[in-house]
């Protein structure tokens, strides 16, 4: 009887436990996918130009472009030019000319360079490298401007050569907010590793730990999926979030273009952990059903169907007649 007692303490308590860490491990699935995509997949700066790229074909993104570059070409014709200058007069000129200039292969190739070179500023930023601690990260708009008046010259615009090419660099990491986004950098580094390491340590040991482990293991695939599913939504409500905070002066179709990008490869990881989950959980229930049909009875169970059996091929008996008696 203590035996008996001891191993249902024992079984309960391997249960709960196993139900403990298959939880944090389905848990920790999303939020180590996530990591481990801010950590690795947006710090390869060969990637995420090769992700980028395709937008330089995208109309969203090119407007915004000739709409921010054709704004500071123009703010540096208001304060250097002559100021008989109308404004009105050169801005659709200017603008068509972006337009244009967006549409070569000069500013493809002008978008990578531009997007590798930015890329490798923030990481340096980020990681802390000499030299980067109080700067601001800023993308220089010269070359394009330079382009844009070459091109107005070349289309005989009125007042084209005077349009002045400046180095105008535009912000993209104020210098106040480094050290808070290189702590979060660091963070995620960190984490990009541990966390997906640890979702898989603590699924191994639950299933390990399981009494019955073929439950534990539907248990893990459709809590997998669960986190597949939930990261999904997480990405879909930062997108809305991320749209609604922008400053009017940005273009919203442009910043979703990029959010789309940059989060491809996140959202594709998302349904490849549903399917996987779903799958996994489908297989193992088709096998338990299979196992139960090919199942032998059990001990006890055969003992009594063969009791059944002899009862029922045994020759039934009468009963003993007493004879008749005859009175006289």
């Amino acid at each position: 009887m203590p035996g008996a007692f001891a191993e249902r303490v024992s079984r309960r308590l391997r249960s709960g436990l196993s139900a403990v860490l298959i939880a944090l491990s389905c848990l920790l699935v999303p939020l180590g996918l996530l990591s481990a995509w801010a950590a690795y997949g947006l710090t390869d700066t060969s990637r995420y130009v090769t992700t980028m790229a395709p937008l330089a074909a995208d109309p969203d993104v090119r407007d915004a472009i000739a709409e921010t570059v054709g704004n500071g070409i123009l703010d540096q014709i208001d304060h250097q030019v002559d100021a008989r200058v109308m404004r009105a007069t050169v801005a659709p000129f200017v603008h068509d000319a972006v337009r244009s200039f967006t549409q070569t292969a000069a500013f493809r190739t002008a978008w990578n360079e531009g997007n590798r070179v930015t890329h490798d500023a923030v990481l340096r930023a980020l990681r802390d490298e000499p030299g980067e601690q109080d700067r601001p990260v800023t993308v220089d708009l010269a070359p394009v401007a330079s382009h844009v008046k070459d091109q107005l010259a070349q289309d005989h615009v009125p007042l084209a050569n005077r349009i002045p090419v400046e180095h105008t660099e535009v912000a993209l990491l104020p210098a106040q907010e480094l050290g808070r986004l290189r702590k979060g950098f660091h963070v995620l580094e960190v984490a990009g590793f541990w966390l997906p390491v640890a979702a898989v340590t603590f699924a191994v040991a639950g299933i390990t730990l399981a009494v019955c482990r073929r439950r534990a293991l539907t248990a893990t695939a459709l809590g997998t999926a669960l986190g597949g599913a939930l990261l999904a939504v997480a990405i879909a409500v930062g997108r809305s979030l991320t749209l609604s905070d922008l400053p009017d002066e940005v273009s919203q179709p442009a910043a979703a273009a990029v959010y789309d990008a940059l989060t491809a490869t996140l959202r594709t990881a998302s349904w490849l952990l549903m399917a996987l989950g779903l799958a996994v959980a489908a297989l193992t229930w088709l096998t338990r059903r299979r196992t139960k049909r090919r199942r032998p009875p059990r001990p006890r169970l055969r003992l009594l169907l063969g009791r059944r059996r002899r009862a029922a091929s045994a020759p039934t008996q009468t009963p003993p007649q007493e004879p008749t008696r005859v009175e006289a």
